[in-house]
C-alpha cells in the first residue's frame, strides 16, 4: 500500500492537512478571507481526534501571532494562517517573532490591502514583510502548499536558522480552487523527515525562569539584529539540504526557481506564485508561433536566491519581470523586479530587464496578456530600452 493517498484540496486545505501531518501542538489564528477555511479545517481535524493540538481562539491577528509566540516560546511547534489586512495587523508581532528567534509556520492565502476594500489575490500583503526576517516561499501549486509546509518546519527548526517562516499562495485562485494532491497516509512518514525535538533554544519553563525579550540597549541591539542576517544567510544552504533530501525521500523536487523552455531560449517571463501556470501556457502558444521565449518562477523569495538566479539570468539577453505588487515611489515599483535588477547589477550581468506590474487586485491576465507583454518588450528592445524607466502597469485604465 502506497504511503501516499490522492485527494481533491484546495491549498487553504492543503495548508491544513500539512499543519496536521506535522502534528502541529498549537494553531491560533483569526478568520479573514480568503484564508479562513485553513484554520476551519484544523479545528475539524482536531474535533475529530485526528490532530492533538490546542486551537486558541482570539480576538484579532494581532493576538493570533502573539499567542503563536507564546506558544512558541515555550518549544511548542505551532501553525496559524492570515491574509491581507490580518497580515498587516500582525505586522509588529512579525519582527518579534523573528527577533526571538521562534520558528513559527504560518499560511498566507495572498489578498490585495485596503483602501479600498478588495478581497481579491495579489500579493501586496506578503511583499510587505520583505523586510520582517522571514522565511517566505511562494508556491504555484496545491501540492506545493502542503510539501513546503511541510520543508519549513524542518529549516525554520534547524539549530543554524530558528527564524519563522511563510508560505504563500494565491488568494482564491489558489485558495478555493481544488486540484489533485498526494498527502500522507499516516502523518508518521512526515514525522521521520521533520521529528518533533526537544527544542535547541532556551524556553519558557516555570520551573526554570528566563528572560524572553528584555530590552536591547545600544551596546547590544546591533548585534542581535546580526545574528538575524547570519540566521537568514545559514538558511540558504539548510533550504538546499531540506530540498535534497525531501525530493530523495518523497520523489517530488523543488528548488529555489523553477524554469521552463530555457533550452535556446535568450529571453524570458519571470513571476512567481499562480499566475506561473498561465505564463507556462503562454511560452507554449509562443513557441508555435515561432517565438522561443522561456519562462521562470520565483518559488523562494527570502532568503533570495542570488547564486540561483544568476545561473539563469547570464544566458539571458534580456528577462521581463511580472509582478503583482506595487512598491509605490521605489526605483523601480515592482518589487521582485527591483531584485532581479540588483542582483544582475551586482555581477554586472549585461541583461535587459523590463518591469511589468499585473493582476492587482486580481484584474484578470490570461495567455494573451502574458504574449501581448512579451511583444511589447520586443518592441522595446527594438528601440534600445534595456530597462524600463518605471515599471508598465499592464492592464490598467489610465
Amino acid at each position: 500500500m502506497s504511503a501516499w493517498i490522492r485527494i481533491p484540496l484546495t491549498s487553504n486545505y492543503a495548508a491544513a492537512y500539512a499543519a496536521k501531518d506535522a502534528d502541529v501542538d498549537v494553531v491560533a489564528a483569526y478568520p479573514i478571507t480568503p484564508q479562513t477555511p485553513v484554520v476551519e479545517k484544523i479545528a475539524e481535524f482536531i474535533a475529530n481526534g485526528e490532530l492533538q493540538a490546542e486551537m486558541v481562539h482570539v480576538e484579532s491577528e494581532h493576538s493570533a501571532l502573539s499567542a503563536c509566540i507564546g506558544a512558541s516560546a515555550t518549544g511548542a511547534r505551532v501553525f496559524t494562517a492570515t491574509s491581507s489586512q490580518g497580515l498587516e495587523l500582525m505586522h509588529e508581532l512579525l519582527y518579534i517573532a523573528s527577533g526571538l528567534r521562534l520558528p513559527i509556520v504560518m499560511a498566507i492565502a495572498a489578498r490585495a490591502l485596503s483602501a479600498p476594500l478588495s478581497i481579491w489575490g495579489d500579493y501586496s500583503d506578503v511583499m510587505a514583510t520583505r523586510d520582517a526576517s522571514w522565511i517566505t516561499i511562494i508556491a504555484s501549486t496545491a501540492q506545493e502548499v502542503y510539501d513546503s509546509i511541510i520543508q519549513v518546519y524542518k529549516v525554520a527548526e534547524h539549530p543554524d536558522v530558528l527564524l519563522p517562516a511563510m508560505v504563500a499562495y494565491d488568494g482564491f485562485m489558489m485558495s478555493h480552487t481544488y486540484e489533485p494532491v498526494h498527502v500522507a497516509r499516516d502523518k508518521s512518514i512526515v514525522l521521520e523527515f521533520i521529528p518533533k525535538r526537544k527544542p535547541s533554544w532556551n524556553v519558557l519553563d516555570p520551573d526554570k525562569p528566563i528572560t524572553i525579550g528584555a530590552v536591547g540597549n545600544p551596546d547590544w541591539y546591533y548585534e542581535f539584529k546580526y545574528q538575524q542576517v547570519v540566521a537568514m544567510e545559514n538558511s540558504q544552504s539548510i533550504l538546499r539540504q531540506v530540498f535534497d533530501e525531501f525530493s530523495k525521500k518523497f520523489g517530488r523536487g523543488y528548488d529555489f526557481i523553477e524554469t521552463y523552455n530555457m533550452d535556446g531560449s535568450d529571453i524570458a517571463v519571470l513571476t512567481y506564485g499562480g499566475l506561473y501556470g498561465t505564463v507556462v501556457e503562454a511560452v507554449d502558444h509562443m513557441k508555435k508561433q515561432g517565438l522561443n521565449i522561456g519562462a521562470i518562477r520565483l518559488r523562494v523569495f527570502r532568503p533570495w536566491p542570488t547564486e540561483e538566479l544568476l545561473k539563469v539570468l547570464k544566458e539571458l539577453r534580456a528577462v521581463i519581470v511580472i509582478d503583482r505588487a506595487i512598491g509605490f515611489g521605489a526605483a523601480l515599483e515592482g518589487p521582485v523586479a527591483m531584485e532581479v535588477l540588483t542582483t544582475a547589477s551586482k555581477k554586472g550581468l549585461n541583461v535587459a530587464l523590463h518591469s511589468y506590474i499585473a493582476s492587482i487586485g486580481q484584474r484578470t491576465v490570461i495567455e494573451e496578456d502574458v504574449i501581448a507583454i512579451v511583444k511589447k518588450s520586443l518592441e522595446l528592445l527594438e528601440k534600445g530600452v534595456t530597462i524600463t524607466e518605471r515599471s508598465i502597469y499592464w492592464g490598467v485604465r489610465q
